[in-house]
């Protein structure tokens, strides 16, 4: 399967102004390099077969009527190749000369696309030469208002602009998008001064995240570079506000990335604003007969961890970002009820560390005492001396209330009340505990007149593991949205940036420790219900987490995926296992969240009923599990 995927290339050729019979030899060479490579779109710049700076050799019938059969040219080379080439030249039709792309597949031009607006200062005074694309109806075989769509992939659909149309109010490309282009080819030619990479690749990343779509742009190198102009041969691709490969400056060559088509669909599934008041466009069929292909050398980063940035500085921004609207949102909550007391239960694992966080944030923004913060340990048959020492240093380094209610006599009791046999560990001896810890800080929140701060995360409620009306209860979840592959570095970052010694060390202590649960007695003193050996990785069950919520993958696809960015580190049939046990447990939990509480909305990735993510709680999965086994 493709998967959606379509491979993309900006290509820098070496050029000779005036020259269109070297430069077509040099573009017909790329052509074969691109094609070699998988490319199934290549674009070059802007009059790339003449050369952008002629001048008034424009004029000349001689260089016109060279360009033309050098496209004659590029057409026959492209037989076979099975490659959209998209390249530049002055086109004359009917009395005026247009600065236009020409769009070329299997040994036919399929269409001719004007430039809309033309430059009329800077590197050169286009409208000297040429006459704006946008003053004409369209008009085969000349249009601004073609698009080009792959017979064997829909979702693939071309839009081509040139050069400085990108920087208009309202770019063409923002017309091809709303008339169902996917991708946009961008021919330019683009002088350099200093800083101006920055803005270049600001405003592709801009419009291709505003157009939801993938952008290839084609940028002049050094070879056009005359007179005042020096020109940088920066390559582009983008998709969907992302920036998937660009070029060195200075340097000419082609680049290359797979742009996700699935993706970018369903990205414009969740809008409104796509196939509507763009009247007069053609769809062309590039009709190819490739059938099915295995994507194996995906010339894409496949990021593990996409909750989590890999770049440091993007990290601490997340994290502040993160943790900011965690405590505005328990702030909010208690200013509208007047609570100045909030209970929570810490247990000396991630999630409470990082919800007592959350509280000492909000209640600093209030101007309250920590005082206020009712902390709550409530060891149990489960509770190893680790956690509990880290949970109980925690309280005490922050200066809130410490309350500690053993609970295994409260428990005990309950066993003998519903005659359960407390040897038998199994559900039932999990769920006590956990509800009747929740029972404990419910009832000392009326106590205190406040509320009781959930600390359940994201990662849990997609797995459904939390004990229903237990830790799956609470009056404000300030983790509902948090990922636990995203928690640990939270943590990090307040023990690094607000942690003095002591502190700092605890909370490293509570990172380092494994995830568990605690419900059933320690071996030896270690934690004996280690949570990701039960389920898998928490890293991997995020990452299904965000392909199958964010854009709606199917198994097969998100397999692929999961592959790729776990190489080397999980075998094929681990994963493929993990992401059985995702789908049963996703699909048979639906419940739990469909009355989950209230929580602060923190990422794209959001599980609330209240508009998060809808979903019928007794919805099948066979479907998906089904898809699956056959992969």
């Amino acid at each position: 399967m493709r998967y959606g995927y379509v491979r993309a290339a900006a290509a820098t050729p070496e050029l000779r102004v005036a020259d269109c019979a070297f430069n077509g030899r040099v573009i017909i060479d790329m052509m074969k390099e691109a094609a070699w490579a998988g490319a199934e779109i290549l674009a070059f710049p802007e009059l790339c077969i003449t050369g952008y700076t002629c001048g008034d050799l424009f004029f000349q019938e001689s260089l016109l009527a060279e360009a033309k059969k050098a496209l004659d040219r590029i057409a026959e080379a492209s037989v076979g190749l099975n490659l959209l080439v998209v390249a530049g030249l002055p086109y004359s039709y009917k009395g005026k000369l247009f600065n236009a792309a020409a769009v070329v597949y299997n040994g036919d031009i399929l269409g001719i696309i004007p430039k809309t607006y033309l430059a009329g200062s800077g590197e050169s005074d286009e409208t000297r030469y040429f006459s704006p694309g946008g003053c004409l109806c369209p008009d085969m075989p000349l249009s601004a208002r073609l698009l080009f769509q792959f017979s064997d992939m829909p979702e693939m659909v071309l839009g081509v602009e040139i050069g400085g149309d990108l920087w208009a109010v309202i770019p063409p490309s923002s017309y091809h998008a709303m008339a169902g282009a996917s991708i946009i080819a961008n021919l330019s030619v683009s002088g350099e001064i200093a800083g101006k990479d920055g803005s270049r690749r600001s405003l592709v990343a801009g419009q291709s995240a505003k157009c939801a779509c993938g952008y290839i742009y084609a940028c002049a190198g050094e070879d056009e570079s005359t007179t005042d102009w020096v020109f940088g041969a920066h390559n582009i691709i983008a998709e969907n506000g992302r920036i998937l490969a660009e070029s060195p400056r200075f340097k000419n060559g082609i680049t290359y990335a797979d742009i996700d088509t699935d993706l970018l669909a369903a990205e414009r599934r969740k809008k409104n604003d796509f196939h509507i008041n763009a009247p007069g466009y053609e769809i062309m069929t590039v009709n190819r007969a490739v059938g099915d292909c295995v994507i194996e050398d995906l010339k894409r980063f496949v990021d593990p961890s996409p909750f989590v940035p890999a770049d440091p500085a993007a990290l601490g921004k997340r994290c502040e970002d993160v943790l900011t609207l965690q405590a505005l949102g328990l702030k909010k909550r208690l200013k509208h009820i007047k609570a100045e007391n909030v209970v929570l239960g810490i247990s000396g694992g991630l999630d409470s560390t990082l919800a007592l966080l959350v509280c000492l944030r909000a209640f600093s923004m209030l101007n309250l005492p920590n005082s206020g913060i009712h902390c709550v340990t409530m060891p149990c048959f489960g509770t190893s001396g680790q956690t509990y020492e880290n949970a109980v240093k925690l309280i005490n380094l922050t200066g809130c209330p410490f309350r500690e209610i053993n609970i295994k006599a409260a428990v005990t009791g309950h066993f003998a009340d519903i005659g359960h046999d407390p040897g038998v560990r199994d559900v039932t001896f999990e769920n006590a505990q956990a509800r009747e810890r929740t029972q404990v800080l419910m009832d000392i929140a009326s106590q205190v007149g406040g509320l009781v701060v959930g600390t359940g995360d994201l990662s849990e409620l997609a797995l459904g593991f939390a004990t229903y009306n237990g830790d799956h209860m609470s009056m404000y979840g300030v983790n509902a949205s948090v990922p636990k592959s995203l928690i640990r570095r939270l943590i990090a970052y307040e023990a690094d940036t607000r942690g003095d010694g002591g502190l700092k060390d605890v909370l490293y202590a509570i990172i380092n420790t494994p995830v568990s649960p605690e419900l059933l007695p320690p071996e030896d003193g270690d934690i004996s219900q280690k949570t990701e050996t039960i389920l898998g990785p928490y890293e991997v069950h995020d990452f299904f987490l965000y392909n199958m919520v964010r854009f709606g993958f199917p198994p097969e696809k998100i397999l692929f995926l999961a592959k790729t960015a776990f190489i080397g580190k999980y075998a094929c049939e681990e994963l493929k296992n993990w992401l059985m046990i995702f789908y049963k447990r996703f699909f048979a939990n639906q419940f739990k969240r469909s009355c989950m509480p209230d929580g602060p909305k923190v990422g794209a990735v959001d599980l609330s009923p209240r508009g998060g993510w809808r979903m019928p709680s007794d919805a099948a999965a066979d479907l998906w599990l089904n898809e699956l086994n056959n992969c």
